[in-house]
């Protein structure tokens, strides 16, 4: 268990990292379209849906990375596949693996 300040702390890196970043990524790389890219980027976070079938539904012991179908090591493969394309599949692949990232970091480096 993390004591409380450090658990509010690590809900707000969760939920920036989610939310801010993608941002920041889309207004840095993606200039002249920012605000598309920014939507795209949040509409991967869709890739949470999977936790539905899981049960419970959430649990702050359990890494998603691994887990849940869409969170899978098979997924973040075509992930990174998406890389290898231009334009929307690109944005999608990087949305999707910064949001592996950021699971990734919520249970690795943060007391669970």
């Amino acid at each position: 268990m993390c004591p409380p300040e450090i658990a509010l702390l690590k809900t707000f890196v969760h939920y920036f990292l989610h939310l801010a970043f993608p941002a920041l990524i889309a207004f840095v790389f993606y200039r002249d379209q920012w605000k598309k890219v920014y939507l795209i980027l949040l509409a991967t976070m869709l890739v949470d849906l999977d936790h539905l079938f899981a049960d419970p539904i959430f649990d702050p012991n359990r890494m998603s990375v691994g887990f849940h179908i869409l969170h899978s090591y098979y997924a973040i493969a075509v992930y990174f596949l998406l890389l290898f394309f231009k334009g929307n599949l690109r944005i999608i692949g990087i949305g999707l693996l910064f949001h592996m990232l950021t699971d990734f970091q919520d249970f690795e480096w943060w007391c669970h």
